[in-house]
C-alpha cells in the first residue's frame, strides 16, 4: 500500500463509491425482479428477464444474486430490516409488553403492504416444503432468527414476567404466531387489508392477557403441552431440498 496519503484518501474514495454504487445496482436488480415476478410469475421469469429488464449484464446480475432463489431470500431479508427499523421506536418508548407486540405487529403489517400484489405469487411457490423459500426452510434460516430476535426483544426488554418455563420458547412462538399474522393477510382483500389488522390487534390483546397469567402455577400443565406441540412443529418443518 503506498505511504502516500493523497493516494491512500483517493483509494479509499474510491472503494466506497464502488460500494455505493454495488449497492445501488442491487438494490436495482432486486426491484426489477419483484416487478417482474408479480408481472410474469414465479416460473417464467428468468434471471436473463431480470438482467434485461434492469439493463446490466446476465454475469453483473448473478454476480449479485446467484439464483432466483436469492433474490427471494433478499427480498425477506429486506422484508425483516423493513420491519426492524419501523419497529424501532416502539421498542425505545414503551414497555408494556402488549403494547410493544401490538406495536410491533402493525409495524409488519405496515412495512408489508407493498408486497401484497406481490405476496400470492410467491406463496404459490414458498408453500411448497421442499423449496428453499420455505419460511421454515434451511435457506430461510438467517432471516428467521433474526425475525426471532426481534420478538426476543418484544418479550425480554418489557414489562412481562414469564415462568422460566416459557421465557427461552416465547419468542420463537411469536414468530410463529406472527407467520399465521401474514398467510392471513396474502389472502387479505379487504380495503387497505384491515381484516388483517383487526386480527392482528385481536389476537395480540389475547396473547398480552395469556402472557400476564403464564406465571400462574394452575397454567404450567398447559404450558408444557404447549412446548410439546412446539417441538413437534419443528421436528416436522419442512427443510430445503438436498441439492
Amino acid at each position: 500500500m503506498s505511504s502516500n496519503p493523497d493516494l491512500r484518501f483517493a483509494a479509499a474514495k474510491h472503494e466506497e463509491l464502488a460500494t455505493e454504487k454495488g449497492a445501488r445496482t442491487r438494490a436495482h436488480i432486486l426491484d426489477t425482479a419483484l416487478r417482474l415476478f408479480h408481472e410474469r410469475g414465479w416460473r417464467e421469469t428468468t434471471m436473463r428477464a431480470v438482467a434485461t429488464e434492469a439493463g446490466v449484464s446476465l454475469g453483473n446480475a448473478y454476480y449479485y444474486f446467484s439464483s432466483k432463489e436469492s433474490l427471494i431470500q433478499a427480498i425477506y431479508a429486506r422484508s425483516h430490516e423493513e420491519h426492524a427499523d419501523a419497529s424501532a421506536d416502539v421498542l425505545a418508548n414503551e414497555t408494556a409488553f402488549g403494547e410493544r407486540l401490538r406495536g410491533v405487529m402493525r409495524a409488519k403489517l405496515d412495512t408489508l403492504a407493498p408486497y401484497h400484489r406481490f405476496a400470492a405469487v410467491l406463496f404459490s411457490t414458498a408453500a411448497d416444503p421442499a423449496s428453499p423459500l420455505n419460511p421454515w426452510s434451511e435457506a430461510s434460516a438467517a432471516v428467521r432468527r433474526e425475525a426471532t430476535a426481534l420478538f426476543g426483544r418484544v418479550l425480554h426488554e418489557s414489562d412481562a414476567r414469564v415462568p422460566k418455563i416459557l421465557e427461552s420458547e416465547l419468542p420463537e412462538l411469536l414468530w410463529t404466531y406472527h407467520m399465521g399474522i401474514i398467510l392471513f393477510w396474502i389472502h387479505d382483500r379487504s380495503p387497505g387489508c384491515a381484516a388483517s389488522y383487526r386480527l392482528a390487534e385481536r389476537t395480540v390483546e389475547l396473547i398480552a392477557r395469556l402472557v400476564a397469567v403464564s406465571r400462574l402455577p394452575p397454567l404450567r400443565p398447559l404450558i408444557r403441552a404447549l412446548l410439546a406441540v412446539m417441538d413437534e412443529v419443528r421436528g416436522a418443518a419442512p427443510q430445503s431440498a438436498p441439492a
